[in-house]
């Protein structure tokens, strides 16, 4: 059935969709910015992290000595006759981590000011009771589908997961990426050495990095559960369309 009839210049709409604002421009703007710097920081981590799959804790680490663990994955150095992923990797990870931090800010100042995170991402009283705790994670272990009404906002295992994301770990994304670099904990010292050392921090960096990862595709899943076409017009439109469920 279509959703809308054009009669004389009027549009009637059809009362069995629901037509709702969902995202403002400047979040589905940063949401895409985000979504391309990040896929490229993955990519080009990927091939840092190629050229050397060991992990250690300290100040220093290098072939030879001690690791926390390895990785199992080959190394690819770069060599006079073959040039390695980390040659472009830290380029393009460089670029798209300060992509990646300024439209983060951008965000996060933004959302403050017109108090997104508080009306959209802060659990309701409700929502932080122990009934409902249970019963979301329960629809979320048995892959439910989301109710025309409760896709329409963010459920209290959602709104901690966002909140997790902004406010916990890309800060320390952030933080462990700056404590690597001579030229900024030259600066700030401070950085690095409450992380016990560079190799802490690659270390640390690369946990978290997993963690939003593993947020990545889990938002990707139950994006899909709720309706993967609907969930990415939405963010690219603006607008929310639902169906009335039948009486």
């Amino acid at each position: 059935m279509a959703e809308s009839a054009y009669v004389a210049g009027l549009v009637i709409q059809n009362p069995d969709v629901l037509d709702s604002p969902r995202h403002s421009a400047l979040v589905r703007v940063t949401h895409w910015i985000h979504t391309l710097s990040f896929f490229a920081l993955v990519v080009s981590g990927i091939g840092i992290l190629l050229a050397h799959p060991r992990f250690y804790w300290g100040e220093t680490g290098a072939v030879g000595t001690p690791s926390l663990f390895d990785l199992p994955l080959p190394f690819l150095v770069t060599t006079p006759t073959y040039v390695g992923p980390s040659s472009w990797g830290r380029s393009l990870h460089f670029l798209s981590a300060w992509v990646c931090v300024l439209n983060g800010l951008l965000y996060a100042i933004s959302g403050l000011l017109s108090q997104h995170f508080r009306k959209n991402l802060m659990p309701l009283k409700s929502q932080l009771s122990a009934s409902s705790m249970t019963r979301i994670v329960s629809n979320h272990l048995h892959l439910n589908r989301p109710s025309e009404e409760e896709s329409l906002t963010y459920n209290v295992l959602q709104r901690l997961a966002y909140l997790a994301v902004v406010f916990l770990l890309f800060p320390l994304m952030i933080w462990t990426g700056l404590a690597m670099s001579p030229s900024v904990t030259s600066v700030f010292p401070f950085l690095v050495t409450v992380l016990h050392g560079q190799q802490s921090a690659r270390t640390l960096h690369f946990f978290i990095a997993n963690f939003l990862v593993l947020f990545l595709l889990v938002h990707i899943a139950m994006v899909s559960l709720a309706g993967f076409t609907r969930r990415v017009r939405a963010m690219i439109t603006g607008q929310s369309v639902a169906r009335k469920e039948p009486l």
